[in-house]
């Protein structure tokens, strides 16, 4: 049975258990051990383990069964004890609920003999405060003051406390009859808070944050109160400002001045509110009215340039104390501190900038010509000028003296950059300096200078005098010199449009002021173009008068007769590609004077039918009626 418990090891698995029975058995190997294989001999081991196993289960089996008595009549055994604990919980629990009933009783006794002990000490302290003040009161008529409280220095405190309430009481005795003891009260009272005011100040000095608060908690029911947060503002900027820049030392006041604030006074976001409109209505107002003043009638660039500059770096200033507890509404106290230094100077802002911008764009322009030896000549305006203008649009003839411009264009990129640099430069300025109500409005004055010097002054005069410069179709000395004109132009128009879909359109995107700003670039735009175009036909036909002369008149036709008739070269390719491309050319050339209804005809010809879509519509777009809804309609 001892050799059986021991197969029996946990983990038991039966195949396991069965293989180590056989190897434990005399002659239960495999042939090829040192034993021979003895099958009689294994089941007859099989057989008496059999027994042992059924006899081991027949003792464990009543094991158990009393091991289940045993544990049956444990159970009704606790069962029982539970029920008598159940017993005696609901007798202590009953027992619980009368404590409980006599401590609620007592303690309703207690509530009731301690308000009736309050109702009788009240009045009773109220008397002996009362009788104290009273007697505080007889020293001032007597005139001599003789309680240690008024002579102990150590006592400042509770002076002060006396002397405050003394001072409400004399407030209400009549003057004709008190006016002496009114007074000495008042003057301990103004002494008293001179003292505290000092002692305050000396605290500060001394860096005693717990003497400053409660000194400050004693005057904060003095009318003197106010002067104690004035002297602490004077100090605490005493050494503050010893760098160059005024508003990074106002923000790092701020930011100690923030932490430490709140340990002293018991209104920490009005002390702090205080002292920034300090910073803001005396050392920044006079910072900048000392940066502004010198050059405001004398340097008009200097000053707005300055005028910018200070005011961004006091709106950055504000942004950083935003942070801070200042009250309710913060950002309205922050806009009016920053109103109450700048409105002088903003009332008037876009008058100086439109006066300088005007000045300032006159003088780029007047210093490129005089760089020219150019005197700029009148284009002249009004209904002469308008005539003129149909005139020529319609006749495309030149009106007025031809001038020769020498190959000069009179545009300049340099000159473009300046003027877009200095309109630039105006409308950052315009968005941080004009009022929202006014951006627009302002934005639009910039805007129409920038037409007026750019559009106008330089690249419309430069197209007036370069279709002054074209010579008529029948002179005898052609030029590209216009073509010239119209690529600078163009490019310079690209930037111009450049700069008002960056820095104007932002401006104006959500104000009546668009669609006003929009109509005046299409009409600045259709202006320059209809110039544009009658200078490209009178320079064509320039050219092609200057072709049929030479053809007609200097041309012969023996110039490139052959001496040889008879042995003529060939004077032209033959590479097919080459004869391919100049009928698609030719036929490219078709879609500008074809009828509008013969357009897709054309354009599925056979020199056209191969061709991307895109290049058949840039050469329809050439046409002069390319916008005509005709034209559209019978080419979409």
């Amino acid at each position: 049975m001892a050799t059986t418990a021991e197969l029996f090891e946990e983990p038991f698995v039966a195949d396991e258990y069965i293989e180590r029975l056989v190897w434990r058995t005399p002659g239960g190997g495999s042939r090829g051990g040192p034993e021979a294989f003895d099958p009689k001999r294994l089941l007859e081991e099989f057989v008496n383990h059999i027994q042992e196993l059924q006899i081991m289960d027949e003792r464990i089996q009543r094991k158990v069964e009393k091991l289940e008595q045993q544990c049956q009549k444990e159970a009704k055994e606790f069962a029982k004890k539970v029920q008598e604990l159940q017993k005696s919980n609901q007798v202590a629990f009953q027992h619980f609920q009368e404590l409980d009933e006599h401590i609620s009783y007592v303690a309703t006794k207690v509530c009731h003999l301690g308000d009736q002990l309050e109702g009788v000490n009240t009045p009773r302290q109220r008397a002996v405060e009362a009788q104290k003040l009273m007697k505080y009161f007889n020293e001032f008529l007597d005139g001599e003051l003789k309680s240690d409280v008024f002579t102990n220095s150590e006592k400042i405190k509770e002076a002060a406390d006396i002397i405050q309430k003394l001072h409400l009481i004399a407030q209400e005795l009549p003057f004709d009859r008190f006016s002496e003891v009114k007074s000495k009260i008042a003057s301990k009272y103004h002494d008293l808070e001179c003292q505290l005011i000092q002692e305050f100040t000396s605290a500060q000095r001394r860096g005693e944050i717990s003497r400053m608060r409660e000194v400050a908690a004693v005057l904060l029911h003095f009318k003197g109160y106010s002067h104690c947060v004035d002297v602490y503002i004077k100090q605490c900027q005493e050494g503050a400002y010893l760098r160059n820049d005024i508003f990074e030392d106002a923000a790092i006041l701020c930011q100690r001045v923030n932490k430490q604030v709140g340990d002293i006074f018991s209104n920490p976001e009005t002390v702090l509110a205080k002292l920034i409109q300090n910073v803001f209505e005396i050392k920044l107002q006079t910072f900048v009215k000392d940066q502004l003043e010198e050059c405001r009638k004398s340097d008009a660039e200097q000053y707005l340039k300055n005028l910018y500059d200070l005011y961004t770096r006091t709106t950055n200033l504000s942004s950083k104390l935003m942070e801070f507890n200042l009250g309710t509404d913060k950002q309205t106290f922050l806009s009016k501190l920053i109103k109450s230094i700048f409105i002088s100077y903003l009332e008037n802002y876009i008058e100086v900038e439109t006066g300088y911008l005007k000045s300032r764009s006159a003088m780029i322009l007047q210093r490129y010509y005089d760089s020219k030896n150019h005197q700029k000549r009148s284009i002249g305006t009004g209904g002469i000028q308008d005539l003129k203008e149909k005139i020529r649009q319609r006749t495309n003839l030149p009106l007025g003296p031809s001038i020769d411009t020498h190959g000069e264009t009179f545009l300049s990129q340099e000159v473009v950059v300046n003027l877009l640099q200095e309109t630039k430069q105006a409308f950052e300025r315009c968005h941080r300096l004009s009022d929202p109500s006014d951006l627009p409005r302002n934005a639009f004055r910039i805007f129409t200078i920038l037409v007026e010097f750019l559009c106008i002054e330089h690249i419309d005069y430069a197209l007036e005098t370069g279709l002054a410069g074209i010579p008529s179709s029948d002179s005898r000395n052609a030029n590209l010199y216009f073509l010239d004109v119209v690529q600078q132009a163009n490019t310079i128009f690209h930037l111009f449009d450049k700069q008002f879909n960056d820095h104007l359109m932002p401006l104006i995107s959500s104000s009546p002021k668009l669609s006003e700003c929009l109509q005046k670039k299409k009409e600045i735009i259709e202006q320059m173009e209809t110039k544009l175009d009658n200078g490209i036909d009178r320079t064509l036909n320039c050219m092609i008068g200057q072709m049929k002369h030479i053809l007609t008149a200097e041309q012969k036709k023996t110039d490139f007769k052959p001496e040889d008739e008879n042995n003529v070269l060939i004077q032209y390719t033959n590479i097919p590609l080459v004869l391919q491309l100049f009928d698609t050319l030719h036929a490219l050339c078709n879609l500008l004077v074809v009828a509008p209804d013969n357009l897709k005809q054309v354009c599925s010809g056979e020199q056209l039918a191969n061709l991307d879509k895109n290049i058949l519509h840039s050469f329809v777009q050439l046409r002069a009626d390319y916008r005509s809804a005709r034209l559209a309609r019978h080419f979409s």
